[in-house]
C-alpha cells in the first residue's frame, strides 16, 4: 500500500510556531527590512522586467487542467454610444469604455495564500482546515498582500543549463542541479533569497500550443519533494520561490509517486510563498547577456478577502 502524505512528510522540517501561534504569515517573516536593503543593493542598471503572463487571451491561458481561462467581456464601449441606447447624463459628449473579468485567482501569474492546500485536516500552522470554509478565515492571501513579497532574487535558469529551449514532461530538477546552475551562472545563492526557476516549460505553450503543453496527461517538469531539497530550503530560510511552470513543481512526483507533494512540505510546512505561471524568458536572456542574475524582486498580490490565492505581476529589477 501506497504512503499517505502524511506519513512521507512526517519528519518533514516545519516553522509551525516560529513567528507564533497566530501567524499566518508564514516565511515571508524572513523578509526583513534588512533583506529588502539587500535586494535593492542587487540593482546596479535599473532595467526592469516583469513576469507576468498575458490574461484573457483570445487563444487561450495556461491553466492548471480543469480550471478555465479567464473570460473578458466588455460591460460599455463605443457600441453602446453609437447606439443611441447608452448616454453619459451630463457627460457634455464624454464617453468610456468599461469591462469585466472573471478568472480563477490562481488562473495567471499568481501567488498561492498559505491555506491555499492542507493535509491532515491542518493548514500552515496548525490552524483547522474547516476555516476554509465559505473563504478562508486563516492563511488567506491577505496577509501576504498586506506584507508584499521583496527580496533579493535569483534567477536559475536550468533550461540554459541543460541547452535545451524547455524540459520535457516530468523532467526532475535536484538540488545539486539548482545549486550547479548557480555556480556556472557565476551567482551565489544565499539565506533568505527568493529563488526563480526557469524551466522553460511554459514558453512550450506559447510556442508550440496547448496540445504539446497538456497532452494525453499533464506533467510539469521541476523539483520535487526529497529530504535534502527540504531541508536545504528549510537551512537556507527560503522565503518564496518562483517558477515558469504552473505548479512550481513535478506534477506527479518520482520520488513519492504523489500529486505535488511539494505544496505539502513547503507550503504547509514551512509557509514558503509560492509564485507560479511566471514568464522569464526576456529575464533570463538579459541574463545570459550581461551575466548578472541577482535583482530586486518585488511582488503584491491583491488584497482579496478571504483569498486563496491571487494574481500578481511581479518585476525582477536588475
Amino acid at each position: 500500500m501506497s504512503k499517505g502524505i502524511a506519513e512521507i512528510l512526517e519528519n518533514a522540517p516545519s516553522n509551525w510556531g516560529k513567528w507564533g501561534d497566530d501567524d499566518e504569515l508564514g516565511a515571508l517573516n524572513y523578509l526583513t527590512e534588512e533583506e529588502v536593503l539587500r535586494g535593492v543593493q542587487a540593482v546596479e542598471a535599473g532595467k526592469t522586467f516583469t513576469l507576468g503572463v498575458p490574461i484573457g487571451r483570445p487563444d487561450g491561458d495556461p491553466v492548471w487542467p480543469g480550471r478555465s481561462a479567464a473570460d473578458h467581456y466588455m460591460e460599455v464601449d463605443k457600441g453602446h454610444f453609437d447606439s443611441g441606447k447608452f448616454d453619459l447624463e451630463g457627460a457634455a459628449g464624454l464617453e468610456y469604455a468599461d469591462d469585466v473579468i472573471y478568472m480563477f485567482l490562481q488562473g495567471s501569474t499568481q501567488f498561492d495564500a498559505l491555506g491555499h492546500v492542507w493535509y491532515d485536516d491542518q493548514l500552515y500552522n496548525g490552524f483547522d482546515a474547516k476555516t476554509t470554509m465559505g473563504g478562508l478565515e486563516k492563511c488567506s492571501i491577505e496577509p501576504m498582500a498586506d506584507n508584499g513579497v521583496v527580496g533579493r532574487g535569483v534567477l536559475l535558469d536550468i533550461a540554459r543549463h541543460r541547452d535545451k529551449d524547455w524540459l520535457v514532461k516530468g523532467e526532475r530538477i535536484e538540488l545539486d542541479d539548482l545549486l550547479d546552475c548557480a555556480d556556472e551562472q557565476g551567482v551565489e545563492l544565499q539565506k533568505r533569497d527568493i529563488p526563480i526557476i526557469r524551466t522553460g516549460w511554459i514558453e512550450l505553450y506559447y510556442e508550440e500550443g496547448e496540445e504539446a503543453f497538456y497532452g494525453d496527461e499533464f506533467d510539469e517538469p521541476g523539483i520535487t519533494y526529497s529530504e535534502e531539497l527540504v531541508e536545504w530550503f528549510h537551512e537556507m530560510e527560503v522565503p518564496a520561490f518562483g517558477t515558469d511552470t504552473i505548479a512550481n513543481e513535478q506534477t506527479v512526483s518520482d520520488e513519492t509517486e504523489t500529486l505535488l507533494p511539494l505544496h505539502g512540505a513547503l507550503l504547509r510546512d514551512q509557509g514558503v510563498t509560492f509564485n507560479e505561471i511566471n514568464r522569464l524568458d526576456e529575464l533570463a536572456d538579459d541574463c545570459a547577456e550581461d551575466g548578472k542574475y541577482d535583482f530586486l524582486y518585488v511582488g503584491a498580490p491583491l488584497k482579496i478577502v478571504h483569498g486563496s490565492g491571487s494574481p500578481v505581476n511581479p518585476i525582477a529589477i536588475k
